[in-house]
């Protein structure tokens, strides 16, 4: 038992497996026009995303039942899943994508440190989709979506001292990373989109069977000169809204997650005469 009273939610084996496949899936779909050859045809980059969705899907619910096998959760847990993918949904509309204002990266940063990697890498995924449907943002962007803020609300839940860390420090850690996270979800996130520029005439443009460290070069300055603008408002407003709300928020998620019998150890006790 910690001092907030909530044991954090272990990754056993079946979880570890589970989140390395989707991660490697994520990687080689994100990854793979890099390594293309000149004739590889990349416009069709973005017919990936339907098969990307498809095979999406199933890994989520994989990591699901492996958290819940190796954590032994209960209905209770996958409600609190769904509240919270709702409540990540309702406030991405808040901000719009406005110079990068986004309010739902704290939430996903501050759940995803409480539930931990597995609950949070699917809460993280389903509140993208959420939103995308909320929004009406559905696209072949969507599934890269999906994976990106998984990966961010997993990263929270593997932040070290989940059982003894808390107070300001606690606090700082989450701020400090989800400024990191939110300007590599930005840098992850142009990945996708920057192969779809192969063949234009810029000197940030991707050049299909150019060797990788010259693409890459062409990929940094890309990401400086167009989203640089948006990840560094998002990477503020993150870190303003964590130190601020951030002692509320992980009080009501601790609590939560406490009745959710999140982790509950199970004790006995002798009959009483």
């Amino acid at each position: 038992m910690t001092a907030s009273g909530v044991r954090p939610i272990r990754l056993g084996r079946r979880s570890v497996a589970a989140l390395a496949l989707v991660s490697a899936v994520g990687v080689v779909a994100f990854g793979w026009p890099l390594l293309a050859d000149g004739d590889s045809g990349l416009s069709d980059h973005a017919q990936d995303a339907p098969w990307l969705f498809a095979a999406l899907l199933p890994l989520l619910i994989a990591v699901v039942v492996a958290t819940i096998a190796d954590a032994g959760l209960d209905a209770k847990a996958i409600a609190m899943l769904g509240v919270l993918a709702a409540a990540g949904a309702a406030l991405r509309p808040l901000g719009a994508g406005t110079a990068g204002i986004e309010p739902m990266f704290f939430l996903m940063v501050l759940s995803g440190r409480v539930l931990g990697p597995g609950f949070g890498f699917v809460l993280g995924a389903v509140s993208m989709f959420a939103s995308a449907l909320l929004t009406g943002g559905v696209g072949p962007w969507m599934p890269f979506q999906m994976l990106s803020m998984g990966w961010v609300c997993m990263g929270a839940g593997l932040l070290p001292g989940p059982d003894t860390l808390r107070g300001r420090r606690e606090l700082w850690l989450l701020a400090v990373y989800g400024a990191a996270s939110s300007v590599l979800y930005g840098t992850v996130m142009n990945l996708q989109g920057w192969t779809y520029l192969a063949g234009s005439a810029t000197g940030v443009s991707f050049v299909p069977g150019d060797p990788l460290l010259d693409n890459l070069g062409r990929f940094v300055a890309y990401c400086l000169a167009t989203s640089l603008g948006w990840d560094l408002p998002r990477a503020v407003v993150t870190v303003l809204l964590s130190l601020t709300l951030g002692p509320a928020v992980l009080k009501a998620l601790r609590r939560a997650t406490r009745r959710a019998a999140f982790e509950a150890p199970v004790t006995f006790e002798a009959p009483k005469t």
